[in-house]
């Protein structure tokens, strides 16, 4: 736990655990699992700002995390992956 660990609130830590599960199954090469963690993410943020549950600073860089983890998971799943023995 780092020190600015200490300052989050149980919204943050939450969303920072989505985003440690996230990446986690993204280096595993787990890609449904990291569009699922992608999904609940999206949710849970959306629903803590609505709620006025996090501050500015915080909903400023998760909305900025968020748009990076979407657009790297952008056509990141195994439907879309090609067999390696065909030719593009």
């Amino acid at each position: 736990m780092g020190l600015t660990d200490l300052f989050k609130n149980k919204y943050e830590k939450k969303l920072d655990e989505i985003i440690e599960e996230m990446q986690m199954n993204m280096s595993n090469n787990y890609k449904d699992n990291a569009q699922k963690n992608l999904e609940e993410f999206e949710s849970a943020f959306t629903r803590f700002t609505e709620a006025g549950h996090l501050k500015e600073k915080s909903q400023k860089n998760y909305s900025e995390i968020l748009t990076s983890f979407k657009e790297r998971l952008k056509g990141y799943s195994h439907k879309d992956q090609k067999p390696y023995w065909t030719k593009d």
